[in-house]
């Protein structure tokens, strides 16, 4: 790729990491218009830092408030350069602050044919989610309140007592329905219904 404007090719890079935390990508920093030369010069001089495998941090920028769960998101990309996971399952509950505790460890669902082994302190789960699980938060894609209590419901590594709290917090401020709270606390994971919104 034909090297940009120096100015042009940090902003590019700079809003890139921005969206993300303050970290990018070697294809995003190639999009952007550092080729490997160029990004090497600038990992040498400090500029740019390493802090995975093809994945690099602009130290301008502040981390993320959920750093490390912003750099497991950009590592579970694919061929085509996106990201595969959506946080979910316990720290979902973290992040939509309905837990009352701290996970052991980093939970993501990732497709069913993802092949990348599972970093240490991370616990991958397979299963197929369409854009009315997820919503945004920050950066990251995560399962909506209802999607994570139902991959949660009937779990044996979260205590009943913690469950039944994060289901009746969720209700409370109306992020889930009665229908849900009914099902959910019967042991039960509810059916989602076809419709926009995932509230039941």
């Amino acid at each position: 790729m034909t090297y940009r404007d120096p100015k042009v090719a940090l902003r590019t890079l700079t809003e890139v990491a921005a969206s993300q935390g303050g970290c990018f990508t070697a294809r995003q920093a190639d999009e952007a218009g550092y080729d490997a030369p160029h990004l090497s010069y600038h990992l040498g001089a400090g500029n740019i830092e390493r802090v995975g495998h093809g994945l690099y941090r602009l130290p301008s920028l502040p981390p993320s408030e959920h750093d490390d769960l912003v750099r497991l998101w950009l590592w579970s990309r694919g061929r085509d350069d996106r990201p595969q996971a959506v946080v979910s399952h316990q720290t979902a509950l973290v992040l939509h602050d309905l837990a009352e505790f701290i996970p052991r460890a980093i939970h993501l669902t990732v497709p069913p044919g993802f092949r990348k082994r599972a970093p240490e302190g991370c616990v991958l789960h397979k299963s197929s989610l369409d854009a009315r699980q997820t919503q945004p938060i920050g950066p990251l894609p995560v399962t909506t309140p209802l999607r994570a209590l139902r991959d949660l419901a009937g779990d044996p590594s979260l205590p009943a007592e913690q469950f039944t709290h994060a289901v009746r917090v969720a209700a409370a401020r109306g992020l889930i329905g009665a229908g849900a709270v009914k099902t959910l606390l019967a042991g039960e994971a509810p059916r989602p219904r076809k419709r926009r919104s995932e509230r039941a």
